[in-house]
């Protein structure tokens, strides 16, 4: 006899919805999420989707009718709970639209816990749109399979990040003027870590001094090379991911 193939099958749609979900419980899908089932996925009743509530994890669930405007389905088993995604922090200056959103993007990708954005003197940009961001770290979540969504938090000047600082945990500030290697300073670390990286232009000078001042600061080197933002954003979390986070095996 042929096996049963298994289900959900690993094409089925993934989405992020409001929790928590429960064994058996209906829920209608409206809005964006109706359409992108309907209209683009073509998931028709009886069909499978996975559905995440950042709460208590990943559900089976089935379509039990479809339509333009709505779609109804029901919760089926717990698939995983919740992930225990490593307590590391992103702490990335604004860039242009473009370049944020790919640190975004990538950054809710390698696992990153929470992203808080930093204004310094020589942002480009000013204002982050924090619906715009967050639907990019929703759609960057359900499509590499994580169960937890990473936090966005407001953005902050640089002199009041470092004031408010949290003394237990480390920050590894990504220095273009050098510092010590990363992989090697990432690996003499454990505990809760962030990773500091500036703007298109960098940090200026009273910036880098009141940063390298900081008692819970460790300058360090991504190479060799002097990298763009968005590079040193996504180069520096693997980095940490590979050494100390859920990368290492």
């Amino acid at each position: 006899m042929p096996a049963t193939p298994a289900w959900p099958p690993k094409s089925a749609p993934r989405l992020f919805v409001p929790g928590p979900l429960a064994e058996g419980a209906m829920l209608a899908l409206e809005g964006p999420q109706a359409h992108y089932l309907s209209r683009v996925m073509r998931v028709a009743e009886g069909g499978a989707v996975v559905l995440c509530d950042d709460q208590t994890g990943e559900w089976a669930a089935s379509v039990t009718s479809s339509g333009k405007r709505e779609v109804t389905v029901q919760i089926g088993a717990m698939l995983r709970g919740r992930e225990d995604v490593p307590d590391f922090l992103l702490c990335a200056a604004l860039l242009k639209k473009d370049c944020f959103d790919l640190v975004l993007e990538k950054a809710a990708e390698l696992g990153v816990r929470v992203i808080q954005p930093v204004l310094t003197r020589r942002c480009v940009a000013d204002k982050l749109n924090a619906e715009r961001a967050r639907a990019i770290l929703v759609e960057a979540a359900e499509q590499c399979a994580r169960t937890a969504l990473p936090g966005l938090a407001e953005p902050v000047r640089l002199d009041r990040l470092l004031a408010g600082w949290d003394s237990n945990r480390a920050l590894f500030f990504a220095d273009e003027n050098g510092g010590a290697p990363a992989l090697a300073t990432f690996s003499a670390h454990s505990g809760p870590a962030a990773l500091l990286v500036g703007p298109e232009g960098g940090f200026d000078d009273a910036e880098r001094a009141s940063i390298r001042a900081h008692p819970r600061a460790t300058a360090i080197s991504l190479g060799p090379r002097i990298l763009r933002g968005e590079t040193a954003a996504i180069a520096g979390t693997c980095l940490w991911m590979a050494q100390n986070g859920d990368w290492a095996w």
